[in-house]
């Protein structure tokens, strides 16, 4: 997982994510149809948002959500975005995470 920066502030919702922003935290995690990496992504992100209390994983079909990739800048996937409780994008990483540096990227926005 390749850290592309802190994030740029932005907030997400319901509205845009289709569906609730976890207590603590949200993983979200564009994805494409065809991308091996993100399947495996799609399981790390599970498994993170099991173990730490009050944190959900949001998986966003890229080729169903343009407006919300170009509105984000996503030009790869997988693409990570560490949301805080706020929905404020406190995080952004692009390729296949490791449980470590996920566990990690969500101490920014506990």
């Amino acid at each position: 997982m390749d850290v592309d920066g802190q994030g740029d502030g932005r907030r997400l919702g319901a509205a845009e994510l289709g569906q609730g922003l976890g207590e603590r935290a949200t993983l979200v995690q564009f994805s494409s149809a065809f991308c091996a990496p993100c399947r495996a992504t799609r399981r790390t992100l599970a498994e993170v948002a099991a173990m730490v209390p009050g944190v959900a994983h949001v998986e966003i079909d890229a080729e169903q959500r343009l407006e919300l990739v170009r509105a984000l800048d996503v030009v790869k996937t997988p693409t990570v975005l560490v949301l805080d409780a706020a929905g404020r994008v406190v995080r952004r990483a692009v390729g296949q995470p490791r449980t470590a540096d996920v566990i990690a990227a969500l101490g920014t926005a506990l």
